[in-house]
């Protein structure tokens, strides 16, 4: 890696200004570059023709407007509609049987293979009945379900009439429903009765009608599937009807067409985490998302109508809806949707099974689920029994992937891991190691690869200047964005243009911290927020826990900044050990310390670490390194409903007393 190990520490203070003449990445990929070249420096062609990828009702007018920028505009005067694109026109081309779905849930034990025809047929006749119910062309419809194929059905159904969608995951409880209910105004919610978790029952409907009592708003109608094979109830006949009576009135009426969407019009609204007092609900605009997820799936994953695809997120959060929906059914391909855990659905050898027993030929997810799998089955025992010869890929984003993970990983699966990042608000990879453009299978260490089509990523430092090659600094991306970027925030234009548009006018605002190497390659180590500023040294957490995972004997750790006299910030580690680990916990500490000594040097003074039993993370993955530094400097933390265990801070508390912190912090609330 360019600069040396100790090249991502260093603090951002270059003086040198910003040159505007576009500086593609220096690598010796002609393919590669050529594309990068034309999409930053004749977008209009470049981009109008990866357009021509979808089906059209009326061809754009022009390639791009940016006369009111950031208010970029793609496609404009361009007519499609996503539903036809991801079901109707693969029916047309004679390919109605393939299987466009398989859910595996080994939570209510039942495999489900829906064919393109399947899904046609039950998503025209929900899109007939949720017009019956008065469901019009621009009307918002909140879809609160576990990861069921119903939930595609019902994000494509309300797509088939020109409506807004907003998938709310469903492990967000009655209040978070009811300030996304309250702010995007829905004619209709599409909820189940229930999910199901390990030992464990999610009644939906109980926490939507809560919702809705909560609400100033009142939705005119709410439609629930019944998953009886998990739980019966008995629907409120003056406020619910049930899915199958508006599949009846779908089917008594003539049948449902897709309405033809300005490309600029919006597909859907992704609320963002901390919506309480300031909604912040991603606005999606169709034509350029489509067809950017569209080129991708070849592009960078190298997925054609032929592969078996599986990416492990849920409809709620934007991987799921860009790369379990959309992406794989406008191409034609076959889509898995997993409604289990890595370890407990029930052991750790379930993402093996469902390679082997689908034949998937590429899989997506987060780090942290390899970490859980690794830590309760090092050895994988669970997993040596299948078959992975199907598998060629593992994509991996989300969270920052430590080396030693994925290491493991490709050990384990025997297949090149490839990292990428992006965030809600891009809907799909800013960098990535792009397989159709033939990137190498092993980048460099630490990379998530190379900027994507459009994307002119620049390091700024603390004052707003380019830093040099291999120093940290902040992410920024300059404008105009490329197609499938979110458009705007759903009713607010002035908070998106303070949020990501104020600090670095003239560029998008990532939030991110991180590095670009001689050669181009991007580095994302943190959350800006999550950089330590130790005496003045930037350090990144996923630097400290990369290094701090290297340990043979630790599953995982979470590095923190916590308040130290004299150097403001010190770092401090609380670490998960291996199943069946005899070493005592003080050993391993001492460890752990001389590790980081020996990696990254005194400048860390690394000097506080700690076992715990684990570590609180969001049900996507995200590590919540806020809260667990808040909560050492004795601040009152509020919990997201989407926290996986919140039982694990009675742990935390006891070690970071241990080490002299939080000693008079109020226990941690959880979120209604």
């Amino acid at each position: 890696m360019a600069g040396g190990h100790n090249s991502r520490f260093n603090v951002c203070n270059s003086n040198m200004k910003y040159n505007c003449a576009t500086q593609p990445p220096n690598i010796d990929n002609p393919t590669y570059l050529d594309a990068y070249r034309r999409s930053i420096e004749t977008p209009e062609d470049f981009w109008g023709e990866v357009g021509q990828s979808l089906d059209w009702y009326k061809t754009w007018e022009k390639v791009l407007d940016n006369s009111m920028e950031p208010f970029t505009k793609w496609y404009v005067g361009g007519y499609l509609n996503a539903c036809y694109n991801t079901i109707d026109r693969h029916i047309l081309n004679g390919k109605g049987d393939k299987v466009a779905l398989i859910h595996d849930s080994p939570l209510t034990n039942t495999i489900r293979h829906v064919t393109y025809n399947e899904l046609y047929e039950t998503t025209s006749r929900l899109a007939g009945g949720l017009r019956q119910l008065g469901v019009e062309k621009g009307d918002r419809v909140i879809i609160y379900m576990p990861l069921i194929p119903e939930a595609v059905m019902a994000v494509l159904a309300t797509a088939r009439l020109g409506g807004i969608h907003s998938v709310v995951f469903g492990g967000f409880a009655a209040s978070e429903l009811c300030t996304r209910i309250e702010h995007a105004k829905p004619k209709v919610v599409i909820a189940a009765t229930c999910g199901v978790e390990p030992n464990k029952v999610v009644k939906y409907l109980d926490m939507l009608h809560s919702a809705i009592a909560m609400s100033t708003w009142k939705p005119v109608c709410r439609v629930i599937f019944e998953r009886n094979n998990v739980l019966s109830v008995s629907l409120d006949c003056k406020k619910d009807v049930s899915w199958n009576t508006v599949l009846q009135l779908g089917s008594l009426a003539e049948r449902c067409e897709c309405v033809p969407v300005e490309a600029n019009d919006p597909l859907y609204i992704l609320y963002t985490s901390g919506t309480t007092d300031k909604p912040k609900g991603v606005q999606r605009p169709i034509g350029g998302h489509l067809a950017v997820l569209s080129y991708s799936m070849k592009m960078i994953y190298g997925i054609t109508s032929n592969d078996v695809w599986w990416t492990a997120s849920d409809l709620g959060w934007v991987v799921g809806l860009s790369y379990i929906c959309y992406a794989p059914l406008l191409i034609g391909a076959t889509s898995v949707m997993y409604e289990g855990k890595p370890d407990r659905t029930p052991d750790p050898g379930q993402y093996f099974r469902i390679i082997d027993q689908h034949k998937v030929s590429a899989a997506f997810s987060v780090p942290t689920a390899f970490r859980v799998i690794r830590r309760v089955d090092p050895e994988v025992k669970y997993g040596k029994k299948y078959c992975l010869d199907s598998l060629r890929t593992i994509f991996i984003a989300g969270e920052q992937c430590d080396i030693e993970t994925k290491n493991w990983i490709e050990r384990t699966f025997k297949v090149p891991a490839l990292n990428n990042w992006w965030q809600t608000e891009t809907g799909s990879a800013i960098t990535a190691s792009c397989v159709g453009f033939g990137h190498s299978m092993y980048p460099p260490k630490y990379t998530t690869g190379l900027p994507f089509m459009g994307y002119q990523i620049e390091v700024f430092n603390q004052d707003g200047m380019q830093t040099e090659s291999a120093e940290l600094g902040r992410i920024v991306i300059k404008l105009p964005l490329p197609p499938g970027n979110m458009s705007t925030l759903y009713k607010n234009d002035e908070l998106f243009k303070q949020i990501y548009f104020q600090k670095f006018p003239g560029y998008y605002d990532t939030m991110d911290a991180g590095y670009k190497d001689q050669n181009g390659y991007v580095y994302i180590v943190a959350r800006d927020d999550d950089v330590i500023n130790v005496a003045g040294h930037r350090i990144a957490t996923s630097s400290l826990e990369d290094a701090v995972l290297r340990h043979h004997d630790i599953a995982d750790a979470a590095v923190f900044g916590v308040p130290e006299p004299t150097k403001g910030q010190v770092p401090l580690c609380l670490f998960v050990v291996k199943e069946g680990t005899k070493k005592e916990a003080t050993k391993i500490s001492s460890e752990i310390i001389k590790i980081i000594r020996d990696v990254i040097g005194p400048i860390a003074s690394f000097r506080l670490a700690a076992k715990v039993e684990g570590l609180p993370r969001t049900r996507s993955g995200k590590t919540m390194r806020k809260a667990m530094a808040d909560f050492a400097k004795n601040e009152e933390v509020t919990l997201p409903a989407t926290i996986e265990d919140p039982t694990v801070f009675s742990d935390i508390r006891r070690a970071l007393q241990e080490l002299g912190y939080a000693m008079t912090a109020p226990n941690p609330i959880l979120a209604e």
